[in-house]
């Protein structure tokens, strides 16, 4: 494996463990009440959607996550990931332009064709094998770069950890996504569910790391890792590149982006 495409593994699952776990998580400890965070004043509204989707998770999503890596050959999960990652690239051509970032455009369009094609469809990652690699890029991201660099933190009932400035991106993220246009409903939600059971069942080795008061263990590591996204690292160093957060013991990479 290339060290650009650990690199962006690294970025992206790290993402992707904390957005889940505030599907994890519940209400955080009883306890003395903390100061007052500066970018999370709704922090009682954030707090009650945290405990449902704990709820939501722990009935649902989760057992239904381990079943499916229990009978999934850890080859097929590794494709299944792998083509949810590929159908993201479009997205991040898209957002790449908007941006003003032609070769990552190029970047993405590039893996995007290799993969779909030599990778069949995506399910073998050809691109990364040949180097081609680059940076994610969604509708928050870009609506960063055009200046909305902070914004108020906001937990989603099932989608977990946001912002409002990330929430309104989500719609063109949306639509951006391929399988937003399979007109044929059940294949679509079909599609839908495999890929969010997918996303559920590569981190479920990952919530170790969720420690303390974990409502704030979330959010702040989320916001730290968000803007390092939006700030192409300009902001100082990957927070998810030490050892504590290294996510290379397996492929996953954009399975659950939308």
């Amino acid at each position: 494996m290339s060290n650009a495409k650990g690199q962006d593994k690294r970025v992206w699952r790290g993402v992707l463990v904390l957005a889940i776990a505030g599907v994890l998580a519940g209400c955080a400890s009883g306890g003395t009440q903390q100061e007052r965070h500066p970018d999370d004043p709704w922090e009682g509204f954030n707090r009650k959607m945290f405990a449902f989707n704990d709820v939501l998770d722990r009935y649902a999503l989760k057992p239904v996550a381990r079943a499916y890596r229990f009978v999934t050959p850890d080859p097929v999960e590794t494709g299944v990931g792998n083509v949810f990652s590929n159908l993201g690239e479009p997205r991040t051509a898209l957002n790449s332009l908007l941006q003003g970032k032609p070769r990552n455009a190029s970047v993405a369009t590039a893996r995007f064709l290799i993969n779909s094609t030599v990778g069949v469809g995506g399910l073998w990652d050809v691109a990364s094998r040949l180097e081609v690699t680059g940076r994610k890029e969604d509708f928050g991201q870009t609506l960063g770069a055009w200046g909305w660099e902070e914004s108020r933190y906001l937990v989603l009932p099932l989608f977990g950890p946001s912002t409002v400035r990330d929430a309104g991106g989500q719609p063109v993220d949306i639509y951006s996504y391929p399988t937003t246009y399979i007109e044929d409903d059940g294949t679509r939600l079909g599609l839908t569910a495999l890929r969010l059971v997918d996303t559920r069942a590569g981190i479920l080795d990952q919530e170790a790391l969720i420690q303390g008061d974990r409502y704030s263990f979330v959010r702040d590591a989320w916001l730290q890792q968000r803007r390092f996204e939006v700030s192409d690292g300009e902001l100082g160093d990957d927070p998810f590149a030490s050892d504590e957060f290294n996510f290379d013991d397996g492929d996953f990479d954009d399975a659950f982006a939308d």
